[in-house]
């Protein structure tokens, strides 16, 4: 089991959120730029989230954005938060992060999903394939993907008889490493009987952590890559030099967990300035939803913050969190920068230490 320290490693969750009057590529830049100064500060990894058809958000593809951040760094582990495997044929995953590894080896992880992560429409649309949106399938689709990434391949026994082989990549020396992702009872279990890395998506779904956590940690059956249970913890977090910098940070997300819950209009991300004079238009429902979300988030100065993550770290049982740093942006700040995420790493590292 894994054993918390006083001082939790940071890793990173990144959705490429897409503010007012930003581009696309723009907030790509700002994502990649975040990479590289998490690669600096010393945080351990960097996922990218799979999203589908969202106004705030630009994560569509994590293999692309991880192509492109391992490029840019050199020690981060960078992969997916996570590849939601009913969207897409296990091969063609397998493919792309075998292509990954081997773009930067021993630096890559493939987290695996099981949430469709977007609408019904989306949904139909991404699964046009057939059998492989089948979501019962979803253990056998995650062995075939471990073993697809392996450097022995697998096997498919043909009903003429024989065996034909399959390799994701011709002459694989390392594989990614691959973690289960949920927010259910489901995929700690699976995980468990997996001799599976797991992690509770607490970011977005707070509800049933400790009984995950205990499912996993007591069901687990260890596993040649994994003699022990491994996890670790995801929360939404800003850190501003002031509190009040922090708590203005944190409305325009706010505001868009409020309209995904009560079902009003995605939008981009409205800036601080835009959800402010706003502000009158979320009562009632919308308010709560507002409340809400912000009491589980850490949210306030770097040295507060940072209490509150070793907190949270011991409580739990683990060496490590990954932050999505979910800082809004004011007006003046620059198109093709994410100063308030950025601002987060920078005063985090700082403050719990991370080795540089």
């Amino acid at each position: 089991m894994s054993t918390a320290t006083s001082t939790p490693a940071l890793s990173v969750l990144d959705l490429v959120p897409v503010r007012a009057g930003q581009t696309s590529a723009q907030a790509v830049a700002a994502s990649l730029a975040l990479v590289e100064a998490a690669d600096r500060l010393g945080f351990r990894r960097y996922w990218f989230a799979e999203h589908h058809n969202m106004p705030a958000v630009a994560s569509t593809t994590p293999p692309v954005l991880a192509a492109a951040a391992a490029a840019r760094t050199t020690r981060i582990r960078v992969g997916s938060g996570g590849v939601m495997l009913p969207n897409h044929s296990p091969l063609v995953v397998a493919e792309q992060f075998a292509a990954l590894e081997a773009l930067a080896p021993g630096r890559i992880d493939l987290g695996l999903g099981r949430a469709p992560g977007s609408d019904p429409v989306i949904t139909q649309l991404l699964r046009q394939s057939g059998t492989t949106s089948d979501v019962d399938r979803f253990p056998d689709h995650v062995r075939d993907i471990r073993a697809l990434v392996s450097p022995e391949g697998a096997s498919v026994r043909m009903t003429s008889g024989g065996t034909y082989d399959i390799h994701a990549t011709p002459s694989a020396t390392t594989s990614p490493e691959v973690w289960l992702l949920g927010s259910s009872d489901y995929s700690a279990e699976l995980a468990a009987s997996e001799g599976l890395p797991y992690v509770f998506a607490n970011h977005f779904s707070g509800s049933g952590l400790e009984r995950a956590l205990d499912l996993y940690r007591t069901g687990y059956r260890p596993s040649a890559e994994h003699p022990e249970p491994r996890t670790f913890l995801t929360v939404n977090a800003i850190a501003a030099p002031t509190a009040e910098e922090a708590e203005e940070r944190s409305l325009p997300n706010q505001r868009m967990m409020a309209r995904l819950r009560t079902n009003r209009p995605l939008t981009a991300l409205e800036t601080v300035e835009q959800a402010i004079a706003d502000a009158a238009s979320f009562d009632g429902l919308a308010a709560s939803m507002m409340a809400q979300s912000r009491a589980t988030w850490f949210v306030g100065t770097a040295r507060s913050v940072a209490d509150e993550l070793r907190s949270f770290a011991t409580r739990h049982a683990v060496d490590e969190i990954m932050l999505s740093p979910i800082a809004g942006a004011y007006d003046d700040e620059p198109m093709d920068a994410a100063l308030g995420r950025l601002q987060t790493l920078e005063l985090l590292a700082t403050e719990l230490g991370l080795p540089t």
